[in-house]
């Protein structure tokens, strides 16, 4: 199928044994012995015909010292080429060092976009704290996945994750490639709004199962904004094989699909177009 996974997670155990103990101890309750490795990404992949799938950094170092570095991202990337797209992380807090490892990542590592999660940053996405990250983004050519929706790690606040502050920095940052992960769950009605009105947003359905997607997203991914959803996965929290078998199932156009699967993806990421 040579879909694009615009979202999954670098959840090897070189990366979770990095992670501060507080948040170690979740991802190891989930997986026990069985940590994901690279070969399960691929894997996973190739059963779902996932062709490219984007990995994520994680940068929360100030707050709460958890961090998947921008290295160990570009490292699994440099070992399979051809199948990974990684994106970097830094944390706004630390000013204007944040806006240089950004330069680094892309520049040097080549790292291809940038993933902040508000809630480990305890900044709401129109915080002016976060603006100066965001010139660096817009001027290197990079788009910006936010975490946006519900999310369980303990301790964190969800008033830092609400879709509807990212429509001030769509507005601020025209020419600023944003992306709204998880449709923004529950707050839905807020994303589908953000995306029809903003050219530059558009977002994925990573960590559901698509059967579980409200009828309100699959209407509006499939007659109103067919042209900014993205397949995402949120691997390993959820099965590439099962999002795809589930998609599969439901009655969406062929366009919605095609679209869907990768040329949104394609788009946004400036990649060329796979037969």
């Amino acid at each position: 199928m040579n879909i694009i996974d615009t979202h999954s997670q670098l959840w090897t155990e070189e990366a979770i044994m990095s992670m501060p103990e507080s948040m170690r101890r979740g991802y190891l309750r989930i997986f026990g012995d069985n940590l994901p490795k690279i070969g399960d990404t691929l894997a996973d992949m190739d059963a779902a015909g996932v062709a490219v799938s984007v990995v994520v950094a994680v940068d929360a170092e100030t707050r709460w010292g958890y961090r998947v570095s921008n290295d160990l991202v570009a490292q699994a990337v440099a070992e399979h080429p051809d199948r990974l797209i990684g994106f970097a992380s830094v944390d706004p807090h630390k000013g204007v060092l944040a806006r240089r490892e950004l330069r680094r990542a892309v520049e040097e590592l080549g790292l291809r976009g940038l993933k902040l999660l508000p809630h480990l940053l305890e900044l709401r996405p129109n915080d002016r704290e976060m603006y100066p990250v965001y010139e660096e983004a817009r001027d290197l050519g990079i788009p910006v996945l936010f975490h946006a929706g519900t999310q369980f790690h303990t301790g964190t606040k969800l008033k830092y994750c609400r879709p509807i502050d990212i429509d001030e920095v769509a507005v601020d940052f025209p020419d600023l490639k944003i992306i709204i992960a998880h449709f923004g769950w529950p707050w839905y009605e807020e994303t589908m709004t953000i995306c029809q009105r903003n050219a530059n947003v558009w977002f994925n359905i990573a960590g559901w199962a698509p059967r579980h997607i409200p009828d309100f997203v699959v209407r509006y991914m499939d007659r109103v904004l067919p042209h900014k959803v993205l397949f995402g996965s949120d691997y390993p929290l959820v099965s590439r094989q099962r999002i795809v078998q589930e998609l599969e199932a439901m009655e969406l156009k062929e366009e919605t699909r095609r679209r869907l699967y990768r040329e949104n993806a394609e788009q946004l990421l400036g990649l060329a177009p796979r037969a």
